[in-house]
């Protein structure tokens, strides 16, 4: 009798990092506003901005070399509009990425509090809404620009993670004051549902989709021409 290889395939490894990814860097990422808000904001933007970096460098740094590190669906619809991703990959990064983060703002209302909407991202809408939508636009975009970067020079010599959690961080700490700075919609996804505050998810489900796609068609033209 042969027996049965117990090895994974290469999409269950992508489907299992892009999970276990997506689960620290929105745990991360939202937790850290609950904690905030727990203690009255003493904590502050700066511990903001810096939970979601520590996660997303250590998940390219753990993960990068198996799943290209996306943990983010407008990421994931970049790489495959550049073509670095196959259609039929589609359905295992975003099947990861989403249930990721839904596990992830369960146990952030299991362990962690209620508070802020689980951590939801909001606009300000003292903002002009073509402002609000631009500056989301902008910020993915920022971030898609980066990981090109890492991809193109493989790996920004060892500071691909850094680089990468870094401009999350710079764009949560400068522009979440107006957009909200997602740049994630399975970030945006999983708190708003779990909360109620599913209002302004049409924002998060279109700009930074829109970001990262301009980045991707662009990249595309000038390395794949």
């Amino acid at each position: 009798m042969q027996r049965t290889s117990s090895r994974l395939t290469s999409s269950q490894k992508i489907f299992f990092v892009e999970l276990a990814g997506t689960f620290v860097v929105v745990l991360l990422a939202t937790g850290s506003v609950v904690i905030d808000a727990k203690v009255g904001g003493a904590l502050g933007l700066p511990f903001v901005a810096f939970a979601p970096f520590a996660g997303v460098a250590a998940m390219v740094y753990a993960f990068g070399k198996i799943s290209m590190a996306h943990f983010n669906p407008a990421v994931t619809i970049g790489f495959f509009v550049s073509g670095h991703i196959k259609k039929t990959q589609l359905s295992v990064y975003l099947g990861a990425e989403i249930i990721g983060a839904l596990l992830a703002s369960l146990s952030v209302l299991a362990f962690i509090g209620s508070e802020a909407n689980l951590g939801a991202n909001a606009p300000n809408y003292s903002f002009p809404l073509a402002v609000i939508f631009g500056v989301e636009v902008l910020v993915t975009g920022f971030l898609m620009a980066v990981i090109f970067a890492a991809v193109y020079t493989k790996g920004l010599r060892g500071w691909s993670g850094i680089a990468i959690g870094g401009m999350v961080g710079l764009d949560i700490f400068f522009f979440s004051f107006i957009s909200g700075a997602s740049m994630n919609p399975a970030r945006s996804l999983a708190p708003a549902l779990l909360s109620g505050a599913v209002s302004d998810l049409w924002l998060y489900w279109s700009a930074t989709f829109a970001g990262s796609a301009i980045v991707a068609l662009l990249c595309r033209k000038k390395f794949q021409s």
